[in-house]
């Protein structure tokens, strides 16, 4: 067997198909799927190419191999647990698109595994599904193959519904007796670590119809997927994937930092596989694009950074240290060829995770805050479970994880309602899939039955044929009024959403229908349809329609667009170089711009931004678009997107002496036609991403009526000029904390009168002197502050005050520490005295309050709180 590095094996892998057998070879996609909205990250090697096996796109070759970035994260709890549970992993593949199939992909996946990598022959094994004879009958034509290495599995069949599928050849190898279960029974398909599967071969052959049968397909598919971690364990020599080239180096940072030997501890083995595995995906999940955020793949990222975290923190890393794993990976990666951008943004990933550590420190603080205030509570109510509705909110709010809470009530002697958690977790989870199903009621059918290359994108078409109809995924031949669909015309002039612009709207009229048009998207291949409603008959393929594109709101989205432009241009001069588009959205009524900055951006560099913006739409000068290869475009200087795709020719959109970037959007002639451009709001959404929201044309110009208009009624309000308005602001701010300064004073001395009142009325119960009466009292803050006085000056104390306000009862009750040491516990006196006036509440033994509702029964209620002091020292 022959050693290689995990760099090393993915090399030979994508040169042997490439080289050797024909095929394109391809960089790994984004790990961010590419309009498909079903996917939340890229899950399998397959997953980027299927439009390529569905026939929405013809592929570039018919022959494709890849490597390709994936993350799932469905059995999270089992990473560090199993020698091959990762969330990250890499999958090596090799594709054909109805070319060769089974008598071509099981020789080459022998040849690689036994020739290139030099597995031992004797060692390998193959599962086939029971009725493939013909795979059975390629395996054993091979050189040096043991005929009784093939095992037939019924579960060797790959199908997910109705579609194309067909049965699988899986490849083994055989680790050893050793590494067994011991188990008679133990042999291919044993869940024991003895024959671990390296390879998958895919032999899509049939389309499964709605009534169960199987139909042979007339172009038959090739779809493999073969572990790098996996393979690099068995070349390695080693028990799991952890301790490979592509993992180990980080669990060799963590066991450093940690001052924790990696081998001598189960469970801190566990944490250090789980920082390697977890950090591994952070950094290239973020070198990818993805940012942490509460909801969508981002969330993912979160949680798995926390996770991360947490092991750190198990493992007695109390500082931030993932910055240091960061660099661990990009070590791991330096020398692979689709990891260059690894490197390039190294300290941007390093910058974004040190902030998370940061903002999880925080979190991890405010959630034990709340648990502690809850787990009184529950004391309080002398119960012995937190609800699951807490544990979620804890979880949901604060990241604060479900085993930490249950770890912390186990320490007061309390539980967690764990089947309450996890019914408050799946009702979210359904509110995520019904949002999700909302994005998909217009998801794209198989449109391979279309002839695209008719179809055409013209600026001034003005009629059209309805060339395709489709809505809840499939095609139609018509639709009737209140009906959402896709459409699809010989010809349109609407703009397709993309590069952060929303697609352009309008109607469409038949002879017997009004459809009206929201938006415009793209197919993989840039064909043109629209997300369209309608309002009133009907509308039939084949049926002319008469176009009416909205132009103002197409004018109104090309002048946020070009702002757009300026917009960037002008933060990299004012802010600064690192300035760089994290993300747009540009509408008709406004733009949104993200872009990464680790600070704020201060009010006098905004209004200097604003300013160079304006000044250069004053110029009033052309712009200047063209065509010309990615290339020149690069050494013009133009500004591209990080991890957008661009074909070999691009569109390059120039402000001259100002802008140049690589846009397809829809842009102004001149940039004067922007009008006013006005700066909304900055704020940060992400670590370090900054977003600016801006309008202009005539909603700027709105805005700055409606500022006016505010201003010249506030002038009036205070009988003044409108440039003398600042002057006589300052003044009655002044005025108000001048009353409000004299009026605290007040309410201080009316204080300090009632408690001295309370004091003299005091009576010694047992060993403790009870103040028990009412105080005057505006909120439940000053009534507080009565109590406070009032025990201060007493030992041994109980403070037991009440207050109607409004029509409602504020009630307090404090105890010193001498009260609370002979028993008196401050909640369930508050507890009881809160039922007579109507109302509820709890609290520590040293403090408590509640409301009620019956201010009349305040008398009774003080009483009721006497005999609980009472009872409470017999």
């Amino acid at each position: 067997m022959k050693y290689m590095t995990g760099n090393e094996l993915r090399e030979a892998y994508l040169n042997f198909f490439a080289e050797k057998k024909g095929h394109l070879r391809l960089p790994s996609f984004s790990l961010i799927p590419e309009d498909d909205p079903t996917l939340l990250l890229i899950g399998a090697g397959m997953a980027p190419l299927k439009p390529f096996f569905t026939g929405k796109m013809k592929p570039p070759r018919t022959r494709i191999t890849t490597c390709q970035r994936s993350v799932r994260t469905g059995d999270i709890e089992n990473v560090g647990r199993t020698a091959r549970h990762q969330t990250y992993f890499e999958m090596l593949g090799n594709f054909s698109f109805g070319d060769y199939f089974k008598k071509e992909a099981i020789p080459w996946a022998w040849e690689f595994l036994t020739e290139v990598v030099e597995l031992p022959k004797d060692k390998l094994w193959v599962s086939v599904y029971p009725k493939d004879d013909e795979a059975v009958e390629i395996w054993l034509a091979q050189p040096g193959f043991n005929k009784d290495h093939i095992v037939k599995l019924e579960d060797n069949f790959w199908e997910i519904g109705p579609g194309p599928c067909g049965p699988d050849s899986e490849i083994y190898i055989d680790l050893g007796e050793e590494r067994g279960c011991g188990k008679d029974t133990c042999g291919v398909g044993c869940d024991c670590d003895r024959f671990l599967e390296i390879w998958n071969l895919v032999f899509t052959q049939f389309d499964k119809q709605e009534d169960g049968e199987y139909k042979p397909l007339a172009h038959k598919n090739i779809d493999t997927g073969c572990g790098l971690e996996r393979l690099a364990s068995v070349v390695q020599n080693k028990r799991t994937n952890f301790e490979t080239d592509l993992l180990y180096p980080i669990i060799e940072y963590a066991s450093k930092i940690s001052g924790v030997t990696y081998g001598e501890n189960a469970e801190k083995d566990v944490s250090m596989k789980v920082i390697a595995d977890h950090a591994r995906s952070m950094a290239i999940m973020i070198m990818d694009g993805i940012l942490p955020s509460n909801e969508g793949r981002g969330y993912v990222l979160r949680r798995i950074l926390r996770r991360a975290i947490r092991h750190g923190r198990m493992l007695g890393i109390k500082d931030k240290f993932l910055e240091g794993a960061v660099d661990a990976v990009v070590e791991i990666y330096k020398d692979a060829s689709d990891f260059k951008a690894l490197t390039e943004r190294q300290d941007y990933i390093k910058k974004v995770i040190a902030l998370e550590e940061e903002r999880f420190a925080a979190t991890l603080a405010q959630g034990i805050e709340m648990l502690s205030a809850e787990t009184d509570k529950v004391k309080s109510a002398n119960k012995k479970e937190l609800s699951g509705e807490v544990a979620f909110k804890l979880y949901d709010t604060y990241g604060f994880p479900w085993e930490l809470t249950e770890e912390i009530l186990h320490e007061n002697g309390l539980t967690l309602d764990k089947a309450g958690f996890d019914k408050a977790m799946n009702e979210q989870r359904e509110r995520a899939r019904s949002a999700r199903a909302e994005n998909e009621r217009v998801a794209v059918p198989d449109l391979s039955s279309i002839d695209v290359k008719s179809l055409k994108t013209d600026e001034n078409a003005t009629e059209a044929t309805v060339v395709a109809i489709w809505k809840d995924g499939a095609l139609v031949e018509s639709l009737s009024d209140g009906e959402e669909a896709g459409i699809i015309l010989s010809a349109t002039p609407f703009y397709a959403e993309g590069g952060g612009q929303v697609g352009d709207a309008g109607m469409f009229l038949s002879e017997l229908g009004k459809v009206k048009v929201d938006n415009a998207k793209k197919l993989p291949d840039g064909t043109v349809y629209h997300i369209a409603y309608v309002e009133e008959g009907m509308l039939k393929v084949g049926e002319k329609v008469k176009i009416e594109l909205d132009r103002e709101k197409k004018l109104s989205s090309a002048r946020n667009h070009t702002a757009t432009h300026l917009l960037q241009a002008a933060l990299k001069r004012v802010v600064g170089e690192q300035v760089n588009q994290a993300g747009s959205l540009v509408t008709s009524e406004r733009l949104r711009f993200d872009f990464t900055n680790f600070e704020p951006v201060t009010k006098e560099q905004l209004e200097e931004v604003e300013n160079l913006v304006n000044r250069e739409i004053l110029k009033g000068t052309d712009l200047d678009i063209s065509f010309m290869s990615l290339d020149e475009a690069k050494k013009a200087g133009a500004m591209a997107l990080f991890g957008e795709k661009y074909g070999e020719t691009v569109r390059v959109v120039k402000v001259p002496g100002f802008s140049m970037e690589l846009c397809g959007g829809s842009h102004v002639k001149n940039v004067g036609q922007v009008g006013l451009f006005h700066i909304v709001s900055e704020t940060g959404v992400a670590a370090g991403v900054r977003r600016i929201e801006a309008i202009t044309g005539a909603a700027a110009l709105e805005f700055v009526k409606k500022e006016s208009a505010i201003l010249e009624d506030t002038a009036s309000i205070l009988k003044t000029r409108k440039e003398d308005l600042k002057s006589s602001v300052e003044k009655l701010v002044a005025a108000q904390k001048a009353m409000e300064k004299e009026l605290g004073e007040v309410h201080s001395m009316q204080g300090k009168e009632d408690a001295n009142k309370l004091l003299a009325a005091a009576k010694v119960v047992g060993d403790v002197k009870l103040v028990c009466g009412k105080a005057n009292a505006s909120d439940m803050d000053e009534l507080r502050k009565i109590a406070d006085m009032t025990c201060d000056k007493l030992e041994n104390a109980v403070v037991v005050l009440a207050a109607a306000m409004g029509g409602k009862v504020n009630l307090v009750v404090k105890a010193d520490k001498g009260a609370v040491a002979k028993g008196i516990h401050a909640g369930s006196i508050i507890k009881a005295a809160a039922k007579v006036v109507g109302g509820g509440g709890g609290g520590r033994p040293d403090m408590a309050q509640a409301g009620g509702k019956n201010p009349e029964n305040i008398p009774q209620a003080l009483e009721k709180a006497e005999d609980v002091v009472k009872e409470m020292l017999k």
